[in-house]
């Protein structure tokens, strides 16, 4: 069987079998699914197709003897011509000595290195006396450590092939191999590591592919139904009258996105199971406005609804817009760390006799004291900025409520259903009417002082500036010092005129609240800070954002970061300060200054930066294929999610038998271990 200890391969002994355990190769298993990471091309092409700087493979005839060069301790420049079609070829060999008695005049030889099209010249990686008709001209090359080599981990790949080839058992139903023309298991294996075409590898691949994604939405649709069905019986009959009047009230028109979230956010309310959604929605598109007809709904279902923010400005900031919201329509209640005594055991009293609808709050929510009456429907904001733990808590204090997720950082949807594949996901992708575009600029050192004029104007006319210092944490002393010099210059600069603050992570909670209060109320006008002001706070009045060193930040972060302005009617401007010395710098701020789509720019940054620094390694809850890519292979992933799901909610698993052996091996997966919440 292929669980079997990989020692029991013809050819591994014990020394080999412990030497590739350090590879994670334990099983049979193991081994043929341990992939190359990339491939060499020995395909032989004529010299006027050969490209510049490319590896390439030719094969020619030796011309005259060999010229041997000696110099330092034991290095050696070879020089052979090699005539390849009439035209004479330099091919140079480094370190390799040896060679000149193996290759004599008139010899055949196959030569593999790099291109050099002006010289018409090959610096050699590899060669071989002889025809290349007997090489395979596609070779696999293995991620490696320790003493294994390239040629011993191809060996005994082969010789695992050919004693348990026989066991390899095909886990994708054939209908599905059919729809996609899909290589079986064992055919895809074999050409993965023995490719025999560029065409055969592509189709192994692409079996692969789709094997390793719809082995993990299996695993993410059956969590999410096991969840669902474990919390049945959670129907909010909601008033849908009393809640068109509340949309029709409202002092705007709702766009068509946040129509298309509202309704499906309604239904799975209506639906008798827990609702576990996502709200996605770039800064300023109106995500709010839909929580409020959510949490209106809930109210007139006769249950309770409740918001956490990640801080108490922003927690103050969202009661009074939706007691405007509201007027008289709902209780309003709000729970922060800084309420106490009296006030805080008045509106725990409220909560707990369900006198009190909604209920808006920090982490203070979750806290053993705070008892919900009746709790519907629980919609917490920025939910990345909360721990596991904490949103598992605020679930358990209802009656398995309802719970949104919203967040402004707009996700790509290939990560959406990845990262998020066990919730259902909604997006806002347009902007209210009438909103202004935030100018963007990108500018150099060289003009600051233009830049600091512009922050003394935008001052004078009423308005405030954000200006942002980068922040890393190997250096995090040094950053924060550089927000404090920055700080300096400033507060001399602008001095005594303009007022100028200071926000750095390494602040006390109630400093950083204190400072954010005084710049709400426009006792500060100029706020120097780190990224801490990313998210969680409102300040209509602040018109401009600076942002030092700009290179240094993803796509994602920086059009998080310029969200902070544009929150009012007036016009809003973005100013990136940034030299970046590479391709990808200049990319990122070009596309900045291009567009002001959040779901554009966080596709391009994916595309730029990859999957796993999009959320930041540490916190990434990104799985880890073999050899599946989800940027680039994403209408596969998509295929993947649409056939699991059909899988698992016509119960499939259970009722075909076709589907036994997908089954036992999404068991397999299953008992690994899920961490997901």
């Amino acid at each position: 069987m292929l669980n079997e200890p990989v020692s029991n391969v013809k050819g591994i002994g014990e020394k080999l079998s412990e030497t590739i355990s350090e590879i994670e190769i334990h099983s049979v298993e193991d081994l043929l699914f341990y992939f190359p990471n990339r491939y060499d091309i020995f395909e032989i092409k004529p010299l006027s197709e050969l490209i510049h700087d490319d590896k390439v493979t030719i094969e020619g005839k030796v011309i005259g003897q060999p010229s041997l060069t000696f110099y330092g301790k034991r290095k050696s420049r070879l020089v052979i011509n090699i005539q390849v079609d009439h035209v004479v070829v330099k091919a140079i060999m480094f370190n390799r000595s040896f060679a000149k008695k193996q290759l004599q005049d008139g010899d055949v030889v196959t030569v593999t290195g790099k291109w050099d099209q002006h010289r018409l010249q090959i610096t050699v990686s590899n060669y071989k006396k002889g025809s290349a008709d007997n090489q395979s001209p596609i070779q696999p090359v293995y991620p490696l450590r320790g003493n294994v080599t390239n040629y011993q981990l191809k060996k005994i790949i082969r010789q695992a092939f050919s004693q348990y080839s026989n066991q390899i058992e095909e886990i994708i139903p054939e209908v599905y191999l059919k729809e996609y023309k899909l290589p079986n298991r064992n055919q895809a294996l074999l050409q993965m590591h023995f490719p025999t075409s560029n065409q055969m590898l592509k189709h192994a691949r692409r079996r692969l592919t789709y094997e390793e994604f719809l082995l993990f939405q299996l695993k993410m649709q059956w969590l999410r139904k096991r969840t669902r069905e474990a919390t049945s019986g959670n129907s909010q009959q909601f008033d849908r009258e009393k809640v068109e009047t509340f949309i029709e009230r409202l002092p705007f028109k709702l766009t068509k996105a946040q129509s298309n979230s509202l309704k499906e956010i309604l239904t799975d309310m209506h639906s008798p199971y827990r609702m576990n959604r996502l709200l996605q929605g770039d800064v300023g598109s109106g995500k709010t406005a839909v929580a409020a007809i959510c949490l209106y709904a809930s109210i007139t279902a006769g249950k309770q609804g409740a918001l956490m923010v990640p801080t108490e400005i922003l927690a103050e900031q969202h009661y009074k817009s939706l007691q405007d919201l509201f007027a008289d329509q709902a209780k309003i209640v709000l729970l922060t760390g800084s309420i106490k005594g009296k006030r805080r055991k008045e509106i725990l009293e409220l909560i707990q006799t369900n006198k009190a609808d909604i209920v808006i709050g920090t982490h203070a929510l979750i806290q053993e004291e705070v008892v919900f009456g009746n709790l519907g429907m629980v919609i917490v904001d920025e939910q990345h900025r909360f721990g596991v733990n904490q949103r598992r808590t605020l679930r358990d204090k209802g009656l398995n409520p309802d719970v949104l997720f919203m967040t402004a950082t707009p996700i790509p949807r290939t990560l959406a259903i990845t990262a998020f594949g066990d919730m259902d996901v909604s997006q806002i992708d347009e902007m209210p009417l009438g909103r202004k575009e935030i100018e963007t600029y990108w500018v150099k050192d060289n003009m600051l002082d233009r830049v600091l004029d512009f922050i003394k104007k935008e001052v004078e006319q009423g308005h405030q500036a954000y200006v942002i210092c980068p922040l890393i944490e190997e250096s995090d002393k040094l950053d924060i010092q550089n927000a404090i010099d920055l700080f300096h210059q400033l507060e001399s600069y602008y001095a005594p005129d303009i007022k100028v603050g200071l926000m750095h992570g390494r602040l006390h909670a109630n400093e950083k609240e204190e400072i954010m209060r005084q710049y709400a109320d426009n006792e500060v006008q100029v706020l120097v800070s780190t990224t801490v002001v990313e998210v969680g706070v409102n300040v209509p009045n602040a018109t401009i954002i600076v942002i030092y060193d700009a290179e240094r930040f993803g796509l994602s972060q920086l059009h998080q970061l310029r969200g902070r302005v544009g929150r009012g009617q007036v016009q809003s401007y973005c100013i990136l300060l940034a030299d970046p010395k590479g391709d990808v710098g200049k990319e990122r701020m070009r596309i900045m200054t291009e567009t002001t789509n959040g779901f554009e720019l966080s596709e391009q940054d994916l595309q730029l930066r990859g999957p796993g620094d999009f959320f930041g390694k540490k916190q990434s809850g990104l799985p880890e294929f073999k050899v599946a890519d989800m940027v680039h292979d994403y209408r596969a992933l998509e295929t993947a999610r649409k056939d699991a799901q059909e899988i698992i909610y016509s119960n499939l698993l259970e009722k075909d038998s076709s589907y036994f052996s997908l089954k036992k091996m999404l068991s397999r997966e299953v008992e690994k271990g899920l961490n997901f919440d």
